[in-house]
């Protein structure tokens, strides 16, 4: 008791105060925020350089959905996650997955404004909500942050995509991307869902089966590459009808986004 009485005491004398003697709170708390402001940009700055370089080996989804798995005895506790590099990693992959959720990836800066404002646009006039997450932002949401549709976890999620934007390249950002994003229930990047759908590894992949990969990322809890559904199959041959409208490659160096016709 003496001690915590020595240590309230000390802390109380360190208080700033004016030349009266009177506390200066208002100086204090802002002390405390600058502080907190300054290790919550060095931790977090630090991390996304780290993983620059480092695999990016868990993330917050991957142990949700284990703690949601062993609580549910309906669902088999599973975590399959192999990371690979870039190099082996389906180039074919790589363009099915811009096809079907970000075709402007080359182009901007981690946020595809003319997106969001056609799905603000149709949400105001549907039921049925239309995202706009780039790879970029779903690649921050994945790696950094939880589920959720908080205004908290949103602006957290603006500030990491610009965070990656500035300190990864394309490539690195495909890298993680492929490597943590979520295939099926407790399946996560594309060399563990090429082994478990298709038995093979992700640089083997084909054109179709890329596509079918890509096609089942909008809800891959339900969806399933090995039993597709029709709205599954419908998906995969709208992807490789863009995909073939990218010349089947994808340039990082010289981006060859499609240019819609004048």
């Amino acid at each position: 008791m003496r001690a915590i009485t020595n240590i309230l005491r000390r802390w109380y004398q360190r208080l700033p105060r004016n030349e009266e003697g009177v506390i200066r709170w208002g100086a204090y708390v802002r002390g405390w925020v600058l502080r907190l402001a300054l290790w919550f940009l060095g931790i977090t700055v630090g991390l996304v350089v780290v993983y620059r370089f480092v695999p990016v080996l868990i993330t917050p989804l991957m142990v949700i959905r284990t703690i949601e798995q062993a609580s549910d005895s309906q669902r088999p506790v599973r975590w399959k996650h192999d990371w690979v590099s870039f190099g082996s990693l389906s180039p074919k992959l790589q363009l099915a997955v811009v096809c079907a959720e970000d075709q402007a990836f080359l182009e901007h800066w981690g946020f595809d404004f003319q997106a969001i404002g056609k799905a603000i646009e149709h949400n105001q006039k549907s039921r049925r909500i239309r995202g706009a997450s780039t790879i970029s932002q779903q690649t921050a949401k994945n790696v950094f942050l939880w589920p959720g549709r908080s205004w908290l976890r949103k602006g957290l999620e603006v500030y990491f995509t610009f965070l990656i934007e500035t300190l990864w390249s394309k490539e690195r950002i495909m890298t993680v991307y492929l490597n943590v994003i979520e295939f099926g229930d407790g399946i996560y990047g594309a060399e563990a869902a090429s082994q478990h759908f298709f038995k093979k590894s992700a640089d083997r992949l084909t054109r179709e089966e890329a596509a079918l990969l890509a096609a089942v990322l909008p809800n891959p809890l339900k969806r399933n590459p090995a039993r597709p559904s029709s709205l599954v199959r419908n998906r995969q041959q709208w992807i490789l009808s863009q995909m073939q409208m990218w010349g089947g490659r994808i340039d990082y160096d010289e981006p060859n986004t499609p240019r819609p016709k004048q």
